[in-house]
């Protein structure tokens, strides 16, 4: 027996060099996933996606100015309506963060950086969810469904920063609620001063901290054995949203951010018109992710045996309900509930394999891929060098400060689609060096302000809670060619107009004595005031 005993150790020993080359050499999971992800997204015209909001482009000028005037912005600086009007720039520190990178790599760096963002937050969430108990391949597959969803918002813009915060904040919160270790949840408020100056998204760590709140409340109230461990939580979460909250105002607004953020989200008018408050279109690939998410977390749910935690089912609660409010929600909401379910559906899998009422083939079929996943999983955690997933960075990083070449190949090509944006229209305006303001739709504002700022403003672009509710009444007269529409475009002192091909308002103009046409091409049509020069 010792002799045997003996010549296992050996064995083992034997293997372990082998073993610890093996998860050294081979790229992991995760890092297949973050390569994949990294590759597939900068390379080629899938870059260009997340170049296809033309915000991108004013977060860039701003970013620019704040670097050279050394101040933070307050006015508006951009159009020639709002010029000198008070502007939260609530996300300066996102601006000046991708104008930095846009110094040096161009628009190549700000979608490798964008790609890079995204990649690292769903290896994150595919970690934490293994973490806490998630099998591999159900883990796997839930965030593989988030990520689905969330590509309804893969674009170039500061609220990819709030899903890794998102990310973090709750798994430091929802941790904390159940380990040993308490003071993780003091990291909160150090995180929200960082959240608060990059993205309006921090509002979100409020609302999960209320979430825990009443939660805790509702378990404190419900289960008389364990209310004083419940009450120390609850009083050290109150301390925590009350630090947080007080360092969350050390942003360059003060307490006037949360006003302001309050009055534009609270206004119907601008939440019915704006276009990613509304519902998500479940006829598309992103909300259909979505669906099939909560399909297969009310099945897991439906089948678990454990009771879900009252925090956590407020947080599923919650995630469903903004994902299916607004389309701008489906992706932190998909990720909140890959979260939370991947190791609830994991352990309904594995409690699947003994349940009597199911067939004897069907329980060893949940056997087998509950132990799959389970070594798989053992085996995914052992991986601690992630070396490929460091040379797909490096070797991406070293592309974009090439220019996007890699070798005598252009990889990454990153540039804003001339199909989607005016963008011969806006050379022959630099061209013309036409200095008065250029009316355009909100959506191409952002694209000719990268492009013309600050040699010339526009009238509008898609700042909704800059403009407000009335400027924007009046900016749907014109788009839209209603009764008075001329008079709008009078008011604002506007000669020159910027529109979209095939559109009312060009076929209109083009039949107003008023207006001239002075370029036009597959995209957008420029017209001049007739007698101004």
């Amino acid at each position: 027996m010792q002799s045997q005993s003996t010549s296992s150790q050996i064995e083992a020993a034997a293997s372990q060099p082998s073993r610890r080359w093996f998860t050294f050499s081979v790229p992991s999971v995760a890092d297949v996933l973050f390569i994949t992800l990294l590759l597939g997204l900068s390379c080629a015209a899938l870059g260009r996606l997340l170049l296809r909001d033309a915000d991108t482009g004013w977060h860039i000028r701003n970013g620019q100015l704040i670097l050279q005037t050394h101040t933070i912005t307050r006015v508006d600086p951009f159009s020639s309506t709002m010029n000198g009007q008070p502007w939260y720039a609530w996300e300066w520190l996102y601006d000046v963060l991708i104008a930095m990178i846009h110094r040096g790599l161009g628009l190549n760096g700000v979608v490798f950086f964008t790609v890079a963002l995204i990649a690292a937050i769903f290896v994150l969430v595919l970690h934490i969810d293994m973490r806490r108990g998630g099998t591999l391949l159900v883990s796997l597959g839930l965030v593989l469904l988030a990520l689905v969803a969330s590509t309804i918002h893969f674009l170039a813009r500061p609220h990819i920063v709030s899903w890794l915060f998102a990310v973090i904040w709750f798994d430091l919160l929802d941790s904390a609620s159940s380990a040993k270790d308490k003071g993780r949840l003091f990291w909160l408020p150090a995180l929200i001063v960082l959240w608060a100056n990059l993205h309006g998204g921090f509002l979100l760590g409020f609302v999960l901290l209320g979430i825990y709140l009443v939660g805790g409340g509702v378990e404190y109230i419900a289960f008389a054995d364990n209310r004083e461990t419940n009450g120390k939580w609850l009083r050290r979460v109150g301390l925590v949203s009350l630090l947080s909250f007080a360092a969350s105002s050390l942003n360059p607004f003060g307490y006037r951010l949360y006003v302001h953020v309050y009055q534009y989200l609270s206004n119907s008018f601008l939440m019915n018109h704006i276009g990613e408050f509304l519902s998500p279109n479940f006829h598309g690939g992103a909300a259909l992710g979505f669906v099939l998410l909560l399909l297969l977390s009310m099945v897991a749910l439906a089948r678990s045996r454990e009771t879900i935690r009252v925090p956590q089912l407020l947080v599923l609660l919650f995630a469903v309900f903004s994902g299916l409010y607004a389309a701008r929600n489906l992706p932190v909401s998909a990720i909140l509930i890959a979260l939370i379910m991947a190791p609830i559906a994991s352990r309904t899998i594995a409690e699947a394999r003994d349940d009597p009422k199911l067939t004897r083939s069907v329980r060893k079929l949940f056997l087998r891929v509950h132990s799959f996943g389970e070594r798989m999983g053992k085996l995914e955690l052992s991986f601690r060098s992630h070396i490929w997933l460091i040379l797909a960075f490096v070797l991406g990083l070293g592309t974009a400060i090439n220019g996007g070449r890699l070798g005598s190949v252009q990889f990454i090509n990153a540039y804003f689609d001339p199909k989607l944006f005016p963008v011969e229209a806006a050379e022959v305006i630099a061209q013309r060096n036409i200095r008065d303001p250029i009316f355009c739709p909100d959506s191409w504002g952002g694209y000719l302000i990268y492009r013309l700022y600050p040699q010339t403003k526009v009238v509008v672009d898609d700042r909704h809670d800059l403009y407000g509710e009335q400027f924007l009444k009046d900016y749907l007269k014109v788009v839209q060619v209603e009764p008075s529409w001329e008079s709008v475009l009078d008011n604002w002192h506007v000669n020159w107009v910027l529109v979209p091909e095939n559109s009312a308002l060009m076929t209109i103009m083009k039949v107003t004595p008023q207006w001239s046409v002075v370029h036009e091409d597959k995209t957008a049509v420029l017209f001049q005031r007739s007698g101004h020069t």
